[in-house]
């Protein structure tokens, strides 16, 4: 896992690489981005979930409205941790949004997904359940 650490809007601060333990799928999205928007509720629906952490990283500019557009939204479990520099698509080598990561308990890559999903469907059930 790559040691790098994002902010919250209001300064508190999540540092990937210290976050093994637990499985943890890296959502690398914008809010100018159709399919990043469209797979959203699905996150926030798989973040409410106990068994792995859902770390939404915003590649948008403008991290006060990050917040106010999840809140909009009605999504509550996404927690807005900012990359207003792109710092994780340039070190992951996203050329487009969405794109997810997931890592095991040991902070081990397992898997990329490039592109919208529905993360609470039989099909990425199967896909998370390779970090157990």
């Amino acid at each position: 896992m790559p040691d790098l650490t994002f902010k919250d809007p209001e300064g508190h601060a999540l540092r990937l690489s210290a976050q093994t333990g637990h499985p943890m799928l890296v959502n690398l999205w914008a809010t100018w981005c159709a399919p990043c928007v469209a797979e959203l509720p699905t996150l926030d629906a798989l973040a409410a979930r106990k068994g792995v952490t859902v770390v939404a990283l915003s590649q948008d500019m403008a991290g006060a409205s990050v917040a106010a557009f999840l809140k909009g939204k009605g999504l509550i479990h996404l927690t807005p941790w900012l990359d207003p520099e792109a710092t994780a698509s340039a070190r992951y080598g996203a050329g487009s949004l969405p794109t997810t990561i997931y890592y095991d308990a040991s902070g081990r890559e397992l898997w990329r997904w490039n592109g919208g999903n529905d993360w609470t469907g039989p099909a990425a059930a199967r896909l998370l359940a390779e970090a157990r």
